[in-house]
């Protein structure tokens, strides 16, 4: 079971954006270490609680701070963007860290509506376009644009020969249907807590299409986990990410991740315990030996080829033996 990790940066109550990415990359040197397989940086805009808005400055970044590991997007949000542009980005770090360079894509803005004008500069329409950008982006990563193509015989620079491994995240059917329609290999965002990730997988194995890119189908499911040394700290570290997952539920712009003084001085009420309970269930919490066991029964359930966690604590050193406890538990090497 390959194992891999998905970073959000998040800025924890009393900490800096800077604090964050300075954890970001020691997080991702660690993970480089104890033989984690990928490590993903998300994108979002106009948030005051994640320092993630521009995933390929980042990776480059980490790259340079690396030896071994897969770098890539958790994703790059691609209807803000010109496919041809994602293509140049992406080549120009497969042709400095060649091998190590992944292209995770996603449909959604990333931020709130706001953020998404100012993106799109009032070039927004309700056209989907997305499934065109995709196949665009294939295109310019494997220099395919013939004669009947929009812009013929287009290159993105610099030419090279080999390309980042592209992935499609989603946390619906529609992109399961777009990525086994395309050969494409595919993420779901099971820790987003939308129900059906087991049918969307199901369904892109078995519609998949063989590709230049995938002669067979490769899936992944990105899962929330809080591992500890016992039962009662990996509660305690999971608290606040309750807490986290209820105020973004509220709705408003997160400022921070909150402490677990914080967490424990909330006034919930019966609705908030109902729905931090919800919400619960999708989260692994527990020793190494139960989240090795749930895990393992999630990647079967999910047909999951790779396990991606997603690991938020408020203390950075907590969510770095989180990380550290599961890789020994996988006995990951480097």
């Amino acid at each position: 079971m390959k194992l891999s990790i998905l970073d959000q940066s998040q800025i924890a109550e009393g900490r800096t954006a800077k604090d964050a990415l300075a954890e970001t990359t020691r997080l991702a040197q660690e993970a480089d270490r104890l033989g984690y397989d990928r490590y993903w940086v998300s994108e979002h805009h106009a948030s005051g609680a994640l320092a993630h808005s521009s995933p390929e400055v980042l990776i480059a970044h980490l790259a340079a701070h690396t030896n071994r590991i897969r770098l890539g997007s958790g994703g790059v949000m691609m209807p803000h963007y010109s496919a041809y542009k994602v293509a140049e980005n992406f080549r120009l770090l497969e042709a400095l860290h060649p091998g190590r360079i992944d292209i995770g894509l996603g449909r959604a803005p990333g931020g709130m509506p706001l953020s998404t004008r100012a993106l799109q500069e009032g070039k927004y329409t309700s056209v989907d376009r997305y499934p065109q950008q995709v196949a665009d982006l294939i295109t310019y990563l494997y220099d395919q644009a013939g004669p009947t193509h929009a812009y013929p015989g287009l290159f993105a620079s610099p030419v090279i020969d080999t390309a980042p491994e592209l992935w499609l995240l989603g946390s619906s059917g529609e992109s399961a249907r777009l990525s086994a329609q395309l050969g494409l290999a595919y993420a779901y965002a099971q820790f987003f807590g939308v129900p059906g990730g087991e049918d969307a997988i199901r369904s892109y194995k078995a519609q998949f299409r063989p590709s230049a890119l995938n002669e067979k189908a490769h899936a992944m499911a990105a899962v929330y986990v809080v591992c500890a040394d016992t039962e009662e700290e990996a509660e305690r570290l999971a608290s606040s990410t309750s807490l986290f997952f209820l105020m973004l539920h509220r709705g408003g712009n997160l400022r921070f991740f909150p402490s677990i003084e914080t967490t424990e001085a909330y006034p919930y009420d019966e609705i908030d315990i109902e729905l931090i309970n919800q919400r619960r269930s999708q989260i692994i919490v527990g020793t190494p030996e139960t989240v090795r066991t749930k895990l393992l029964a999630l990647a079967e359930r999910y047909d999951a080829d790779e396990l991606m966690i997603v690991t938020n604590t408020h203390n950075f050193e907590a969510r770095l033996h989180s990380y550290r406890l599961v890789a020994e538990a996988f006995q990951l090497q480097s």
